[in-house]
């Protein structure tokens, strides 16, 4: 076999390939095999027909046929390993020639991935937000644990912020009450925003008894996305009661002994929580700079259906889960078609060049993944997934997914060396120490995965 590469342009080459006929002979015993396993002609047994009864029968052209499309796969492969190319999803083939016992000649074009040069991101600089943990939020934070084991007691007073009211609710879209507006015994807390836009508004100032009638874009149902008439009325309004704030209550409520104890957590909470925050906010700066850093061709085909890819998940994944449609998702974001096209094209380039370039920074610097770090990863992608980690580890393996984790952690790593070069401050100005955070690398993965995104369809073509 012979083959030649020709560069079409940096994500995309053409093959040419010229296979000499006796290098067919294994194909054409196995087309022959594979055509008296399918056919019967009298006087033969059924896989016994000779290959000259074949040819007369049906023909050479169906034998050649038979071989030839057994044989492009593993001559395109050896072209592709023989010009140490690396392939991106499915070729386009073209036999150019085919003459009998003499020869068989194709090409093969196909998107491969770009040589890159790593940029130096010594230079890069960012800046993140400082961990400032106030009084203020560790009141609020010890506010919303009192405020879970609240309770509540009728009263004979107008409603007001914070109260309970059970309600009745008539809605009428065009002067028609709906089938599916009418609700009773409501139980809802004025201030929350669960139920529909103005009805804080409107129940404020009612007693029990009292009915208001507000205008408002109903969020589900029969008339979703319609202006509404909504009658509301009151039946009752119940106050919430907070436990008193002591020592007994945190004993109650939590793990510790006093008030004290209690607030020292939240504070030291926050600040972890603050510092989780600075982290992937930095991973998320610095990998910004990097790509703006380097030169990365995008292949054509490679976008488009990263594209595709990503509007077929939003569609019939997370919106179907939602019950809404694209037209209505639009709609709600206040986007066209044409701005959300751009938008879907931009963060697939971005995943495109960020996957891209952390392969090359992990096979410049040789990164691996051991055991204890493809395990960590694979537990917080179960705990993500809402799945078991037995369970998600059978899903991944079943799935052939391995490949992507491995490729999600290595990622990860070469972001961390990237973050490590890089000079964090925050905006007190402060140095940002990041090299003692244990989870750097899982962190980092979790930004690259986020990146990356809709990604992992591109890896599975590559593996094809």
């Amino acid at each position: 076999m012979k083959s030649a590469v020709e560069t079409l342009n940096p994500t995309r080459v053409r093959l040419t390939v010229e296979v000499p006929f006796e290098e067919l002979k294994d194909s054409l015993d196995a087309a022959y095999k594979k055509i008296n396993q399918q056919v019967t002609v009298k006087g033969f047994r059924k896989g016994k027909i000779p290959a000259r009864v074949i040819d007369q029968r049906f023909g050479r052209g169906a034998v050649l046929e038979e071989a030839v499309n057994d044989a492009l796969p593993k001559f395109y492969t050896e072209a592709v390993n023989e010009a140490d190319l690396n392939p991106l999803g499915q070729p386009e083939v073209d036999i150019t020639e085919l003459k009998d016992g003499e020869l068989l000649a194709f090409t093969a074009e196909v998107d491969v991935r770009p040589e890159i040069e790593i940029p130096d991101y010594s230079g890069i600089e960012v800046t993140v937000d400082a961990v400032e943990v106030t009084d203020e939020d560790v009141e609020k934070s010890v506010e919303q644990l009192r405020g879970r084991f609240a309770s509540t007691k009728d009263v004979e007073r107008a409603a007001q912020d914070g109260d309970v009211v059970t309600i009745d609710l008539e809605a009428k879209v065009e002067g028609e009450v709906l089938e599916d507006g009418v609700a009773q015994d409501v139980s809802y807390t004025i201030g929350s925003g669960e139920l529909l836009d103005g009805i804080d508004e409107a129940v404020k100032g009612l007693e029990a008894g009292g009915e208001a009638t507000f205008t408002s874009q109903l969020k589900g149902g029969s008339a979703e996305g319609k202006d509404a008439e909504v009658t509301v009325k009151v039946t009752k309004v119940s106050a919430r009661e907070l436990p008193e704030l002591d020592d007994e209550f945190v004993q109650m409520a939590s793990e510790f002994d006093t008030l004290e104890e209690l607030k020292a957590d939240s504070r030291k909470r926050l600040e972890n929580m603050k510092q989780y925050d600075q982290a992937t906010q930095a991973q998320e700066r610095v990998l910004e700079k990097f790509l703006e850093l380097a030169e990365i061709p995008v292949p054509e085909k490679l976008l488009a259906d990263e594209v595709q890819t990503r509007k077929h998940n939003l569609e019939h994944h997370q919106l179907g889960q939602m019950g809404l449609n694209l037209e209505k998702f639009l709609e709600i974001q206040g986007k066209t078609v044409e701005e959300f096209d751009a938008e879907t094209s931009e963060q697939a380039v971005k995943g495109i060049k960020t996957q891209f370039l952390l392969d090359a920074l992990v096979n410049k610097e040789k990164l691996g993944v051991n055991q204890e770090e493809l395990t960590e990863h694979l537990m917080r992608r179960a705990q993500s997934s809402g799945m078991s980690p037995d369970q998600f580890a059978q899903a991944v393996v079943e799935g052939g997914q391995v490949p992507m984790l491995v490729g999600e952690v290595a990622r990860g790593k070469a972001l961390a060396v990237v973050v490590e070069a890089a000079k964090v401050v925050d905006t007190n100005g402060e140095v940002v120490d990041l090299s003692d955070d244990e989870d750097e690398v899982e962190t980092a993965a979790e930004t690259v995965e986020a990146a990356v995104e809709a990604d992992a369809e591109t890896e599975g073509d590559e593996a094809k």
